[in-house]
């Protein structure tokens, strides 16, 4: 029998965005995707907690390090969200500031990413889950160093009892009505900024609409 959860639909008002170690560094190391996809699908994630103002958290491991520090885009994105900045723990949810600032948005569905998918995605997720936490694992805002890396971590985040899916998925499932006001931000950032064949369609839709205009008002 298929367990409840995966039946729910997510909604803004009940979930919050976690983004784990999106380091400059580490990033370098992701192989299982091109870069510039990699960077645009975590942007665009982020744009999704952006638009429909979700409780977000990010955090960073040894950023003074090799690992780097933490995205600017990101920070740039959520100037008021905690950032934490790990001394040492590798599994973010054993930092106790990290930790506390999950529990501070009173959700109880967290959207987590995180680099590495094997690591520093997968600890939190499984800690998360063993607390009661219901989690949604998006796995092309994660990377791994090879592909059957993250192939495997995917089974295995599945395996522990995580859902699994993609941006557009959580984007759609959050979105859910295009009548609702968070419409046009979901077209013009998320779907418009990081899905090209969508930004020509729009771009189509707008030329074909304002030269049926221009050919009313001549006629």
């Amino acid at each position: 029998m298929t367990e409840q959860r995966y039946l729910n639909f997510l909604n803004a008002e009940d979930c919050a965005l976690l983004m784990i170690d999106h380091q400059t560094g580490t990033m370098l190391g992701v192989q299982d995707i091109r870069l510039d996809q990699f960077r645009s699908n975590v942007l665009a994630l982020a744009s999704i907690g952006k638009v429909h103002n979700l409780p977000t958290v990010i955090t960073g491991s040894y950023v003074d390090g090799p690992n780097g520090p933490i995205m600017p885009e990101l920070l740039e994105m959520f100037p008021d969200a905690p950032v934490i900045s790990r001394p040492g723990w590798i599994n973010s949810w054993e930092d106790p500031s990290f930790k506390a600032a999950v529990e501070a948005t009173g959700r109880k569905k967290l959207i987590m990413a995180g680099v590495t998918t094997d690591v520093c995605l997968y600890f939190p997720v499984i800690s998360a889950l063993a607390e009661g936490y219901e989690v949604y694992a998006v796995y092309d805002a994660s990377g791994c160093w090879d592909m059957m890396s993250q192939l495997t971590s995917c089974m295995r985040l599945q395996q522990a009892g995580a859902i699994v899916c993609n941006w557009t998925v959580i984007a759609a499932m959050l979105q859910r009505d295009w009548r609702r006001p968070t419409a046009e931000g979901t077209l013009k950032y998320i779907f418009g900024g990081h899905l090209p064949f969508y930004e020509w369609l729009s771009n189509n839709q707008n030329y074909t609409r304002t030269t049926l205009q221009s050919k009313s008002k001549t006629s």
